[in-house]
Formats: C-alpha cells, sequence, structure tokens
C-alpha cells in the first residue's frame, strides 16, 4: 500500500535494477519498457496509483523528453526524476524545464536515488497543498484537488460532479472528520457558483439563544442587546453557497424557519415585518442517521426529504485504506514546512504500513493530528513507528525503547485503567498503560482528569529535561517569555530540577 512508482526503461537489465533498488526502499513499482506503454499506464486503470515516474531519457520508441511534454499537453502533473548516461547540464536544464523534478546520472547511486524520489514526492505533495489551499481560498476547489485512490471515493466523486451541474439541494452524510465539508467546497467549486460566497455554519456550536439570530439576522432593536441591524447567514449566503455542517443538531422550531427558506426562497429576520427573499444553494452534511433521527421526532420528516434530495454517503477511512499513503505524504509536506522542519522528507515503509492497517476511528482528521505530533516528535529526517506510539500499541507492533529513544517497555497493557491519548479519536477503542516518559498521561491513578496546572508542571519538567536546562530553549519551545518561565519554576517547585539539568551540562 506504499507509493507507486512508475519505472521506464528500454534496458531489461536496468529496469531490473531499478526494480530491485526500489523494492529495498520500500515502493512499489510498475515497469513500462518504453515511452509509449508509460504513457498507457499513466493514462490506464493504474493512473490513480502512480505517484512518481523515474523516465529514462534516451528510448528508442519514444524518449523521455517526448513523454514529459505529452504529460504536458494531457495534464498528468506527477513528480518524474529522469535519468541518463549522457549526462551535461543543458540536458539537466532541458529535462527540468519540460517538467522534471530532478535529475540522475547512470548508473544512479542507490542513495542517492532515494534522496531524489523522497524530494520529488515531497514536493509534489508540497505543491498540491497549496494548489488545494489557493483553490479553496478562491472557491474553485474541484474534485480532482481531493485525494482519494479508492474506489468507494471514485463513486462519490462521480455523484458530486453531477450534483455540481445543478442547484440539487445535497445532503452529505459520513463520520465525523470524513472530509464532508471539502468536498462540498468542491461541488461549489465546480459550479456556476464558483468564486461566489461559500458560508459555512456548524449548527451544533451555536448557541442556542442566537440560533435565529444568527441564521436569519436580525432588525435593529429585535431584542435586548440588538443595537444594530445585523445580516444572518441565509442572507451572507446570497447567490452563493449555504453549508450547513451537523444539521441534525439543529432544534425543531428553526427546522421549521428551515423548511420555508427552502420552499419559499425567503427568510424572516428577528423583527422584520416582511420576509426578505434570498437565492442559495443549499448543502448539508450531517454524521448522524438523520431517517433514524426522524423516526423518534428529533428531525422533521418534510425537512428531511427536502435536504436530501442527492444524498452522498463519504465512506469513512477504514474502508478506503488506498488513501492513506498519499495523505501521510500530502500532511508530512505541509506540516513539516509550516512547523520549519523540512529536513524531515518521508515516512519509513514499516510506519506507512503499520498505519493503513489501524483503522482510524477519527478519519483523516485524526490521521493529520498524528502526522502533527510524529513531525515535531521526529529528530532525524524520516518518520518511524517510534514517532507514533499509541498507534503501535494499538496494531500490535512491536515498538523497540531504542525506536522511541526511552528505556521503559511501551507495551504494557493494562485494561480498563488509561485510555488511548489518541488526538482526534472520538471513542476509547481500547485502554492502555503507556509507560514512556515522552507520553503525558491525561488521567490519574484513579481515573480522573488531571489538573491544568498538573499538566503544565508536567510539561514544563519534561521540557527541561528534554532541552539539558537549557532555558532559553525551553522558553522558546514552550512559547513563553523566560521571565514567565521562572515564575513558573518557583510556582511549581521545579526550580531545583532546572538547576541539576543545567550541571549536567556545565
Amino acid at each position: 500500500m506504499n507509493d507507486l512508482v512508475l519505472i521506464v526503461d528500454d534496458d531489461p537489465v536496468q529496469r531490473r535494477l531499478l526494480d530491485g533498488t526500489l523494492s529495498k526502499f520500500g515502493y512499489k513499482t510498475l515497469l513500462a519498457e518504453g515511452g509509449q506503454q508509460a504513457l498507457d499506464h499513466l493514462c490506464g486503470d493504474n493512473a490513480h496509483r502512480i505517484s512518481c515516474l523515474v523516465l529514462d531519457l534516451v528510448m528508442p520508441d519514444m524518449d523521455g523528453m517526448e513523454v514529459l511534454e505529452a504529460m504536458a499537453t494531457q495534464k498528468i502533473r506527477l513528480p518524474v526524476i529522469v535519468q541518463t548516461a549522457q549526462g551535461g547540464v543543458e540536458t539537466a536544464v532541458k529535462a527540468m524545464r519540460a517538467g522534471a523534478s530532478d535529475f540522475v546520472v547512470k548508473p544512479a547511486n542507490p542513495q542517492r536515488l532515494k534522496v531524489s524520489l523522497q524530494n520529488a514526492l515531497k514536493l509534489g505533495a508540497l505543491e498540491g497543498e497549496l494548489k488545494r489551499i489557493n483553490k479553496s481560498a478562491s472557491g474553485k476547489l474541484s474534485l480532482d484537488e481531493i485525494i482519494s485512490a479508492s474506489p468507494n471515493m471514485a463513486s462519490v466523486k462521480q455523484m458530486a460532479s453531477k450534483a455540481a451541474g445543478s442547484n440539487i439541494p445535497v445532503l452529505i452524510e459520513g463520520e465525523s472528520g470524513v472530509g464532508k465539508e471539502m468536498i462540498a467546497r468542491a461541488i461549489q467549486g465546480m459550479s456556476d457558483r464558483q468564486s461566489k460566497s461559500f458560508v459555512t455554519v456548524n449548527c451544533g456550536a451555536l448557541p442556542e439563544n442566537l440560533v435565529e439570530s444568527i441564521l436569519f439576522g436580525h432588525e435593529k432593536g429585535a431584542f435586548t442587546g440588538a443595537s444594530d441591524k445585523h445580516i444572518g447567514k441565509f442572507q451572507e449566503a446570497n447567490n452563493g453557497t449555504l453549508f450547513l455542517d451537523e444539521v441534525g443538531e439543529l432544534a425543531l422550531d428553526i427546522q421549521v424557519k428551515l423548511l420555508r427558506a427552502i420552499q419559499e426562497g425567503e427568510i424572516d429576520p428577528v423583527g422584520s415585518r416582511k420576509p426578505v427573499k434570498t437565492n442559495f444553494r443549499l448543502i448539508s452534511a450531517t454524521n448522524r442517521n438523520l431517517i433514524d433521527e426522524v423516526k423518534v421526532g428529533n428531525f422533521r420528516e418534510d425537512l428531511y426529504y427536502r435536504l436530501n434530495v442527492l444524498p452522498l454517503n463519504v465512506p469513512p477511512l477504514r474502508e478506503r485504506r488506498e488513501d492513506i499513503p498519499a495523505l501521510l505524504r500530502h500532511f508530512l509536506a505541509r506540516i513539516a514546512t509550516e512547523e520549519g522542519r523540512s529536513h524531515i522528507k518521508a515516512i519509513e515503509p514499516k510506519a506507512v504500513e503499520m498505519l493503513c492497517n489501524y483503522d482510524w476511528p477519527g478519519n483523516i482528521r485524526q490521521l493529520e493530528n498524528a502526522v502533527f505530533r510524529a513531525v515535531i516528535l521526529c529528530d532525524g529526517d524520516e518518520l518511524s513507528i517510534g514517532e507514533f506510539p499509541q498507534i503501535a500499541i494499538q496494531t500490535g507492533v512491536d515498538l523497540q525503547p531504542t525506536e522511541f529513544g526511552g528505556t521503559q517497555d511501551l507495551t504494557q497493557i493494562i485494561p480498563n485503567q488509561i485510555p488511548s491519548l489518541d488526538i482526534g479519536c472520538n471513542e476509547i477503542e481500547r485502554n492502555v498503560l503507556v509507560s514512556d516518559p515522552n507520553v503525558l498521561l491525561l488521567l490519574d491513578e484513579v481515573g480522573e482528569v488531571v489538573s491544568l496546572e498538573s499538566a503544565e508542571r508536567e510539561i514544563i519538567r519534561h521540557a527541561i529535561e528534554h532541552y539539558k536546562g537549557r532555558m532559553s530553549e525551553v522558553a522558546r519551545k514552550l512559547g513563553i517569555g523566560r521571565s514567565t518561565l521562572y515564575r513558573k519554576l518557583r510556582e511549581y517547585g521545579l526550580s531545583d530540577v532546572a538547576e541539576e539539568a543545567s550541571e549536567m551540562i556545565g
């Protein structure tokens, strides 16, 4: 389930050598004997799985430069590493201008090729993230920008593409963290409302006493504290798209007004004497089973059928594991760049395999948080199993002390004591006792949540020990001033710890 690299070379010996080398590094490979066969792969059934090309420049039927030109014409955007026995600055420049990511001379040094592949994949992922961010900001995000190689997601994207061609109401169903909002943005970005307002409302986070005002607006003096006229979300979305996230959380009285807005295309602001016409595209999302909510009387049946004209059910990540390697690569590229840790270039194949075998109850959001934490913990240039200790425990992977820099057993499992600490996980799947000193326990010995003061004290203690008493470094990493740090040392009785740590390096 690792990255698939397309090797294009007319020399069978070179193909076998590259195949063996890349397989040793943990990559899956696909072989092509020439340029035309490579293009067939890039346009065939395996196209969505290919992450990178290693392309020979000199081939008899269609050379590497022609392959690069064809890829550009057909808008096939993949990182390409070109190789040839005829090295030279002019050749390299020509290939790079044609779209290649890097250039190696035959016979390629294995480690040089490994680094080149890591850099190319990371660069491709980062460019994809930047493109996605820019398109999302401009309202032109498309379904092509959604990272997915899964057949389950292919059907969802096909339905979403059809929905984008009309103003039909769409209900996106799926567990929390599966990417419902991104699909909603892609539907708008491919519709005739692209570049118009995309207004998001988290219905579960609206204050109960202000729901009506926030959604429909209010007139000046409509109620105590209404000192000015307020335009509601429906009017903000005029001529654009209104995305109601967690729509199942709306109270029944608000559901009545929502139904009227959908049916009549008009709303009644609080305190207004006449309704206001508004033209909006409605996309709703929920992590609940709304038909079950209808049966128990928590959701209006007439509203349900108004929202559920075109349903899209987004599968959880555990049902589309093919997407995990690409998601890992894209999250790593973005987070490593944002956090100033660009030296981290890849994830070890064993770690990728482990992460692909995990069920991810928190879905893509949990996966992103896990990569974020791993990037912060990593001291090398690759993320290993050791940077994902909780995942390793829950998947049954042996975690050696040397992999995480600790000396204690990290795999001791004691049921019904301390819950798993996976960030972004919405439910406790397994209870474990993590004895690693780098893991902050959030529950005390009797199962109660520790106080903020206790947690802060342990974080400061750990930072002092980790940075060997270098207080400037400790303060910088914790994001506080040195004066604040020293005050907290006095408050928490940690002055002796700081002195001892400083003496160790003195």
